[in-house]
């Protein structure tokens, strides 16, 4: 059997391929909230900017602003060049780029530092994406989706709560946790390999690849990508003010943030390892109406914060339904691309992904300043449900009038 078919046999996580893909996704996550822990004693460390209130909470979405502008670009340049070459060359910029905050003088190298870091992230999103298309299909690819989703959340977890004990040393100890990176490469650069366009149209169940017109494709992929953006926004809330907002109540910021972000991350990493049955079991739109309702509640127990249990419980919901709709974005948009535009699928969603990040604090800052952190929760968990309600009158349409899209479920 050609090595670039895959073995339907075999579980996808015995796959050294799809080992390599979720070490990559684990980056992901720890380009934006690493540091989370460690903004409180940034702002304290450099109090003597003027900007340092602002600059300290753009920290965090930084590198998203880089993959809005990059991720495009990156994913044009995989379908032209090759996934490997831009997903080897995207490690190595992280590892560059990440740990640079260690020594950096001010705020604003280090604001810089993360902008580079955010175009290494396009690099290694784009690729990473357009290979899971590439590699993988059907069950064995909604396997990976869920498995990937655990890798960021497992390894958003074991990031941020190194981060948290590091931060209560100093605040510029988390940006250590970058280098690690440079174990992932040598197991990257011997398994991560091209898969000719006949190959990769295959392992999808296509035929040859074909010019496809722009409209059919692109479009329904941009609204899906607009929904990504809105629910990235809401998600982002929670590296980017549950630091404040635990300080507000009381408790040990740099500890409390991790406590919380870890409970959000070990819950979302288990909830996704069980992706592949919620798909099966309630499709796409289901899947939708289940996963904003969960984080809609814990949304609604966030003001409930002076219970620290509650706090937690909150973080362990959201973290939960997140789980349960991220990775059916990306699951609808390798279905509409061809597979020639993989890597162009991957750099729009990737675009409006982290284009909500970006956009998250924003909103919220003026939001909360106006009305507090209780009634932005409140608000937030109230769109949610409202969204939560859409998807599944959605559900039951496609129940009482099945068709093309419900079969596709």
């Amino acid at each position: 059997m050609d090595s670039h078919f895959e073995d339907p046999e075999r579980p996808v996580w015995r796959d050294p391929r799809a080992v390599a893909l979720l070490l990559a996704a684990s980056l992901i996550i720890m380009a934006n909230a690493t540091i989370s822990p460690a903004l409180p004693g940034l702002e304290i460390l450099f109090a003597d900017d003027a900007n340092a209130h602002l600059l300290v909470r753009l920290l965090v979405p930084a590198p998203s602003l880089a993959v809005v502008l990059a991720a495009p670009l990156a994913g044009i340049a995989a379908d032209r060049f090759g996934r490997r070459p831009m997903m080897i060359a995207g490690l190595v910029l992280f590892v560059l780029s990440g740990p640079a905050g260690l020594f950096l003088p001010d705020l604003m190298w280090i604001f810089a530092s993360r902008l580079v870091l955010g175009v290494a992230v396009a690099m290694i999103m784009t690729a990473q994406t357009a290979l899971v298309g590439d590699y993988f299909s059907g069950r064995r690819r909604s396997a990976l989706m869920g498995l990937q989703v655990s890798a960021r959340n497992f390894g958003g977890m074991a990031f941020i709560t190194l981060a948290g004990m590091l931060a209560a040393l100093s605040p510029r100890l988390p940006f250590a946790i970058y280098a690690l990176a440079i174990i992932y490469l040598p197991f990257v650069w011997m398994t991560v390999r091209d898969v000719p366009a006949r190959a990769a149209n295959a392992a999808a169940g296509e035929g040859a690849a074909v010019a496809v017109p722009v409209a059919p494709w692109v479009g329904p992929i941009i609204a899906l990508a607009g929904l990504q953006m809105l629910t990235a926004m809401i998600f982002f809330l929670n590296p980017t003010q549950i630091p404040f907002f635990a300080a507000a109540l009381g408790y040990d910021s740099a500890s409390a943030t991790g406590a919380y972000l870890g409970v959000l991350m070990l819950s979302g990493g288990c909830t996704a390892l069980l992706y592949s049955r919620i798909k099966a079991r309630l499709g796409d739109a289901g899947g939708y109406a289940t996963g904003f309702a969960v984080m809609a509640l814990g949304f609604a127990l966030l003001p409930q914060g002076a219970d620290f249990w509650l706090l937690l419980a909150g973080a362990a919901l959201i973290g939960a339904g997140y789980a349960v709709v991220t990775p059916i974005f990306i699951a609808i948009a390798l279905q509409l691309a061809p597979a020639h535009r993989r890597g162009l699928a991957g750099g729009i969603m990737a675009t409006t992904m982290f284009l909500g990040q970006f956009a998250s604090p924003f909103a919220s800052i003026p939001a909360i300043a106006a009305a507090g952190f209780d009634l932005v929760f409140y608000g937030t968990a109230t769109s949610l449900a409202g969204m939560a309600g859409l998807a599944a009158v959605a559900t039951m349409r496609r129940r009482v009038l099945p068709g093309p899209c419900a079969a596709s479920q």
